[in-house]
Formats: structure tokens, C-alpha cells, sequence
């Protein structure tokens, strides 16, 4: 049990940060209802915990294919949050009672799936992160291992899964709380500030990939 929760409190620790995943989970939760921003979240946590993996029983062979390709990866990352950036600027926001239900009904036979292999996708696309789940699990001493306790292993990596999907659960909560206050209006200037925050974050590390 120690070992689980101390894979819960790293999964949603490393989740919490508010980056461009947050970002979307909360606008997508906003335009799409609470089904699409857990699903979103849920992408990150599978991400997450693939992450947790490689570094609690320390495939070394992934771990420096993510390395040797890490520059490509993240480049790839960027132009895909990039797009989504622009995608989500321009949406136009559907808040009208009469249009909320269809609206729904379209992004839940259309949507959904994207969501979940969108936000998986953008955050194993940023493959720096094994470090951190390396540096932490090695200080636990479960990485890197030359003979690797395999229960204990996936026990912690179950904990991060469930504790990096916890983070996402209250998170959408906590924006389906306060979407009561928002009408027509509110929303397209959430769209448009969603939108340039995650063309920002795009843009700054493409910029620091390249200056560095």
C-alpha cells in the first residue's frame, strides 16, 4: 500500500501543473461537457504511466530510442499543439440552449476518441518527461534496476496512472463548478485566450529547441 500510494502522490504531483494538457482538458470541458475533459485527462494519465514505466523497470532500449529522438519528437509535439492552438482560436463557441444537446450528441459519436489519442499523443511527444519520472523513481529505488522488482514496479505504476488521473478528475470538476457563470460571450474569449496560450506554448519551446 506504500508503494501505491507513493505512485499516486508522484502521478498527481507531475500531473498538477497547469501546461498546454491542462489547458485543453479545461476548454474542452468548457465547449464539450465533462465526458470529453476526462477523457482528455485520461490520454495524459496512459501517457503518463507509459512514462512511469519505462523509468520503474528501466527499458533502457526505449528510453534511448525517446532520447536518440527526442529533437524530432518534440518538434513533431509543437506543430500539433501548434495546430491545435489555431483550431481552438477560431472555434466558435456553441452556448445557445437549443444547439447545446446537438452539439454534444456530434462531438460524442466524433469526438471523444480524438480527445483521449490527441492529448495522449501531444504528451508522449514531449519525451524530457521520463527524465523527471527517472530522477523520482530512482531516488525510490525503482529505475535503472539490474534485477528489478516487477510486483513493486507495477504498483507504483499503477499509482501514477490513477494518481495522474485523479488530477485530471478534479480538474474537470472543478470547471464543470464554475461553467455555471458562463454564457456566449465568456466563451469565445475563453476559446480565443485557450487558443493564443497554447500557440504561445508551442512556439516557446520550438523557440528553445532551435536557440539551444
Amino acid at each position: 500500500m506504500l508503494v501505491l500510494a507513493k505512485g499516486l502522490v508522484i502521478g498527481f504531483l507531475i500531473a498538477a501543473p497547469v501546461g498546454p494538457i491542462g489547458v485543453l482538458c479545461i476548454r474542452r470541458t468548457l465547449a464539450n461537457g465533462r465526458l470529453s475533459g476526462v477523457l482528455t485527462g485520461a490520454g495524459a494519465a496512459v501517457a503518463d504511466s507509459f512514462y512511469g514505466a519505462v523509468a520503474a523497470f528501466g527499458l533502457t532500449s526505449v528510453s534511448g530510442f525517446l532520447q536518440g529522438y527526442q529533437l524530432p519528437l518534440q518538434i513533431l509535439g509543437c506543430l500539433f499543439l501548434l495546430y491545435m492552438g489555431v483550431t481552438t482560436f477560431n472555434t466558435k463557441p456553441v452556448m445557445a440552449p437549443e444547439d447545446k444537446k446537438l452539439a454534444h450528441n456530434l462531438h460524442r459519436k466524433k469526438g471523444l476518441w480524438g480527445d483521449f489519442v490527441s492529448t495522449a499523443f501531444l504528451t508522449l511527444t514531449s519525451p524530457a518527461t521520463i527524465f523527471s519520472f527517472m530522477a523520482v523513481f530512482t531516488s525510490l529505488g525503482f529505475a535503472a534496476l539490474s534485477q528489478p522488482d516487477y510486483y513493486m514496479a507495477s504498483i507504483m505504476v499503477l499509482g501514477v496512472l490513477l494518481g495522474s488521473f485523479l488530477w485530471w478528475l478534479f480538474l474537470v470538476q472543478s470547471v464543470i463548478y464554475f461553467r455555471i457563470y458562463l454564457n456566449d460571450f465568456r466563451m469565445r474569449w475563453i476559446n480565443k485566450i485557450s487558443g493564443v496560450i497554447l500557440i504561445i506554448f508551442a512556439l516557446t519551446i520550438l523557440g528553445a529547441i532551435f536557440i539551444l
